[in-house]
């Protein structure tokens, strides 16, 4: 296990929201980077702190190593003048309860900082150029007191994997036998048609509850693709406008195509779905959820298309 230490500010609340670190490949001339570099060097099981606006906010655990992926579409017009193309390394993070400024313990914490891509410099001041560091463990396990966590590494709250239905494993097929792929990206795409991995994280941080019931636990709702998974492009399969978080018995009826919505929030039921399935699950057909986002609507413009011609 080696510890790191993660300077963002902009892109926090996206990353540790999201469950995820995101840098390009290389610095905006092209030069090599080696904080972004060390993105591909953090290892599954790994401890990350993340640093922003003078704290450390959150420690997270590494649940993946890095995969090339593009810039988020979340961090929208941040770091325009980065590459679209970069790593992302999946990381569970959890918010500590007292964030700790390291100005305030100066005189421990820089004896112990590295010589060469320090996150801070000597003055306590974050270190611009240096985006994922590597620490001691001897700093890491310090900082860990410091925010009174002592030994206690964050637990990762990954959801189990759905059992395998055939059309999933065909899909999955699918994937792992186009050689236009690449490797690393078919890692995502697989994740994403199970609703797990980065797909999932971008729907959450755009909803954060299932529509229809309310209910906020994520770990027992599921990640939806609006458009299926089949007739999108890569880009589509990954992109968190293009999913919906929602409880399993709203998530059946919703990809068979029984219940769709309207841009405004009104819930569509088709004919052929009884009432009574409805009631018996203390849904009102009559429910009109929260507008949608408006990046969601081609998405559901096409879910909609799907609905009408279903055969009742």
């Amino acid at each position: 296990m080696a510890f790191w230490w993660v300077n963002h500010k902009q892109t926090r609340d996206h990353e540790v929201g999201g469950g995820y670190l995101w840098s390009p490949f290389r610095n905006a001339n092209n030069a090599y980077n080696q904080t972004y570099e060390n993105m591909r060097l953090a290892k599954e099981g790994d401890i990350v702190f993340s640093y922003a606006y003078g704290k450390i906010g959150a420690v997270g655990r590494v649940t993946a190593t890095a995969t090339p992926c593009p810039k988020p579409i979340e961090f929208g017009n941040v770091g325009d003048y980065w590459s679209n193309e970069g790593w992302l390394l999946e990381v569970d993070f959890t918010e500590v309860p007292r964030p700790l400024r390291p100005k305030d313990h100066l005189e421990t914490i820089i004896p112990l900082l590295p010589d060469r891509y320090s996150p801070i410099r000597k003055n306590g001041n974050g270190n611009q150029g240096c985006y994922l560091a590597a620490i001691s463990d001897a700093l890491g396990y310090i900082l860990l007191e410091l925010l009174e966590m002592g030994n206690q590494i964050p637990n990762s709250n990954r959801i189990s994997e759905p059992e395998p239905c055939p059309d999933l494993l065909e899909d999955i097929h699918q994937i792992e036998s186009d050689p236009s792929i690449k490797e690393t990206q078919k890692i995502q795409l697989a994740k994403a048609r199970i609703g797990q991995g980065l797909f999932r994280k971008r729907v959450i941080l755009i909803n954060q509850a299932c529509r229809v019931t309310g209910v906020t636990d994520t770990r027992v709702l599921i990640a939806s693709h609006i458009k299926p998974w089949r007739l999108c492009s890569n880009e589509e399969r990954l992109n968190g406008y293009n999913g919906l978080l929602l409880s399993p018995h709203v998530d059946a009826l919703f990809d068979e195509h029984l219940i769709t919505f309207e841009d405004d929030g009104r819930m569509l039921v088709h004919d052929s779905l009884p009432l009574d399935v409805l009631y018996r699950w203390n849904i009102n057909p009559r429910r009109q959820v929260e507008r949608f986002h408006p990046e969601q609507s081609t998405f559901l413009e096409h879910h909609r298309r799907a609905f009408a011609k279903k055969i009742a």
